[in-house]
């Protein structure tokens, strides 16, 4: 079994993280879900966007280092949408890293070094969501599967950002339960 850490999204730690994470809990995985935001939750994705602008990119990515050094290494980081800035990092960085599932979110390779050698990684997002398609996510990615040995792109139909969170309007359940079994499927090969 794996152990995960799982990062939030813009809008803080929620039910619908809680419930993705005992998803996993559920197939004997443990989960760690550290807030980046300590405490706060937020109503919008600019809300969110914005206290972590105010709070500072390098803090926001500093708590999400303190939460993995409280951990031991051969962890899969995982994170959604924002929580992918420290999950990527850490998955390039921190030494033992066992994989990477990055949802809604990818950020060039480069910004952290390079992918290392041995660490596979899922990328999922929307087809038509205007952030993950438009803003240079997709084609992180797309970079991200050809420079990583064992790297996949899974792109579900929809236009929603935040599809996998069940506790928001934007929840697709048919593209989730797709979501859930691939990230089941990889859990259970690198753990």
């Amino acid at each position: 079994m794996s152990d995960v850490l799982l990062f939030h999204h813009a809008l803080g730690p929620n039910a619908g993280l809680e419930a993705f994470a005992d998803e996993l809990r559920a197939a004997g995985h443990t989960v760690h879900t550290p807030d980046l935001f300590e405490g706060r939750t937020f109503a919008t994705i600019d809300e969110g966007v914005g206290y972590a602008r105010e709070t500072g990119w390098g803090e926001i990515m500093a708590r999400g280092e303190r939460a993995a050094a409280e951990l031991p290494e051969g962890l899969v980081y995982a994170g959604f949408s924002l929580g992918v800035l420290p999950a990527q990092m850490l998955a390039q960085t921190r030494s033992g890293a066992k994989g990477a599932l990055l949802f809604y979110s990818c950020v060039p390779v480069a910004e952290f070094g390079v992918w290392p050698e041995g660490v596979p990684v899922q990328v999922h997002g929307a087809d038509h969501d205007p952030i993950f398609m438009d803003e240079g996510d997709v084609d992180a990615a797309r970079e991200l599967v050809d420079l990583a040995e064992d790297a996949e792109l899974f792109l579900y139909p929809g236009d929603q950002h935040y599809f996998a969170d069940s506790s928001l309007p934007s929840y697709d359940a048919d593209a989730t339960r797709l979501l859930m079994q691939r990230v089941l499927a990889f859990l259970e090969r690198v753990g």
